[in-house]
C-alpha cells in the first residue's frame, strides 16, 4: 500500500507540474536550435570552398584566323635561325598566333629582361598608390626615404617620385648610348641606394631626361618601403598569382633590395601575360589588377625622353610608333634586345628574348618587317 501512495503522489505532483507549464513558442524553439551547432556536438564544421581556380593557361590558334598572313611568320622563324633572338612570342586577340624558340630553349626557359623589368616596378607603384600605401607621383622621395633628408645638397629634398618615374631627378648618371659608363660602379658599390643618392645632381629635377637604373632602383626602394615586403613578393600577391604568372624570378642589391630597375627573369609566355593585361587596360579575367589611370598615364608621354629610333617617354614605359603602318606602340625595352611590345590599335603584344652582347635595336625588323607587315587590315 506504501508503494502504491507513492506511485500516486508521483502521478499528481506530475500532472501539477504540467498544469503550470507553459508551451514553448516557435521563436523560442528556434532560439534553442540556435544554441545547437556542429562544434557544440562534436561534429567538425566542412572546410570553406575554395576559390575557383582561373584559367590562366594560353590559347593558341593561327594567324590566318586573326587577320594575320601566316606566310610572314613562316619567313621570320627562317630569318631568326642563327640570330641572337632566342625567344618570340606574339598574341593576337588575346591568343597566342606565334612561338619561336632556337634549339635549347623552350616554352619554360627563362628569359633576363634586363630593363624591361622597369616597366614591372612602374606598374606595381600605381598598384600601391590605388591601395593607398603610396600617396602619388608627387611624393617626395624622402618621404619614404628619410635617409634623403642627411644628404649634403638640399636641393636633393624635391626629389618626388615622379622624378623617377620620368628619369628626370638630375642625378648624374651614363648609362644611355656609347661613351663612359658608370653601370659597373654602380653595380659592384656595397649600397646600391646610398651609391645613387650620392650622385652629384646636375640638373634642375624636373628639368631633363636622363635614363637612369638608379632612379628605378630608388622606386623599388620606396615601394619596398611603403608596402613593407620585398617588392617580388608584392609583385607575387597583386601582380604575378592572379595572371598565373610562376616562373618569375628577381635579383637584389647587395642589402636585398630587389633590382627594380633590371634583374628580373620569366619565360617569354609570362612576359606576354604582362603585355596583355596591359592591352586589356588592367582587367584580367574581369577583374581590375593593374588601375586603368595609373596605365593610361604610364603608357603615355610624360616627357619626349630621347626621341629616334627609341621614342618617348611615360612612367617606365616607352612609347612610339611602329612599322610601315606608323602603329601606336608603347613596349617595355630592355639592353642587347628584350622586349615587351603592345599595339592597342592592332590588338597584338609581342615578346622578344635576346642573347648578349649585341647592338639593343637589332631584333626591331623582325617586329617591323614580318609581324607588323604580317597584319592585313586596314592601317
Amino acid at each position: 500500500m506504501k508503494r502504491f501512495a507513492a506511485f500516486l503522489l508521483a502521478v499528481s505532483l506530475g500532472l501539477t507540474a504540467c498544469a503550470g507549464a507553459s508551451v514553448p513558442s516557435p521563436a523560442a524553439e528556434d532560439e534553442a536550435a540556435s544554441e545547437f551547432s556542429a562544434e557544440s556536438a562534436g561534429i567538425p564544421e566542412p572546410p570553406p570552398s575554395p576559390e575557383p581556380e582561373l584559367d590562366n593557361e594560353w590559347r593558341f590558334d593561327v594567324p590566318e584566323n586573326h587577320g594575320m598572313d601566316p606566310e610572314l611568320f613562316v619567313r621570320l622563324h627562317t630569318a631568326l635561325e642563327g640570330s641572337a633572338v632566342y625567344a618570340m612570342v606574339t598574341a593576337k586577340d588575346g591568343v597566342i598566333i606565334d612561338e619561336y624558340y632556337q634549339e635549347g630553349y623552350d616554352e619554360s626557359s627563362k628569359c633576363a629582361l634586363h630593363s624591361c623589368s622597369k616597366s614591372f616596378t612602374g606598374i606595381l607603384t600605381g598598384i600601391a598608390i590605388e591601395q593607398g600605401l603610396i600617396g602619388g607621383p608627387d611624393d617626395l622621395l624622402s618621404d619614404y626615404l628619410p635617409q634623403v633628408l642627411e644628404l649634403a645638397d638640399p636641393r636633393k629634398l624635391q626629389l618626388t617620385l615622379r622624378h623617377l618615374l620620368t628619369h628626370t631627378s638630375g642625378l648624374e648618371w651614363y648609362e644611355w648610348g656609347s661613351g663612359y659608363s658608370n653601370w659597373n660602379e654602380f653595380q659592384s658599390a656595397s649600397n646600391w641606394v646610398e651609391y645613387i643618392l650620392g650622385r652629384d645632381l646636375v640638373a634642375q629635377p624636373g628639368a631633363v631626361f636622363n635614363y637612369s637604373t638608379g632612379n628605378t632602383h630608388l622606386l623599388a626602394a620606396v615601394l619596398e618601403a611603403a608596402v613593407g615586403m620585398s617588392e617580388l613578393e608584392y609583385a607575387k600577391i597583386n601582380l604575378f598569382d592572379p595572371l598565373g604568372m610562376e616562373s618569375v624570378e628577381w635579383r637584389t642589391d647587395p642589402q636585398g633590395i630587389t633590382d627594380g630597375g633590371n634583374g628580373i627573369l620569366m619565360t617569354a609566355r609570362d612576359a606576354a601575360r604582362f603585355g596583355q593585361v596591359c592591352l586589356e587596360g588592367g582587367i584580367w579575367h574581369d577583374r581590375q589588377i593593374i588601375p586603368a589611370q595609373w596605365l593610361e598615364d604610364s603608357t603615355r608621354v610624360q616627357n619626349p625622353g630621347p626621341g629616334g629610333r627609341t621614342g618617348e617617354y611615360g612612367y617606365q614605359w616607352w612609347i612610339r610608333p611602329f612599322g610601315s603602318g606608323n602603329h601606336r606602340t608603347f613596349y617595355a625595352f630592355g639592353a642587347w634586345g628584350q622586349y615587351i611590345l603592345v599595339v592597342p590599335k592592332l590588338n597584338l603584344v609581342t615578346v622578344i628574348a635576346s642573347r648578349g652582347p649585341q647592338n639593343s635595336y637589332a631584333p626591331l625588323p623582325y617586329f617591323t618587317d614580318y609581324v607588323l607587315e604580317a597584319y592585313q587590315g586596314a592601317a
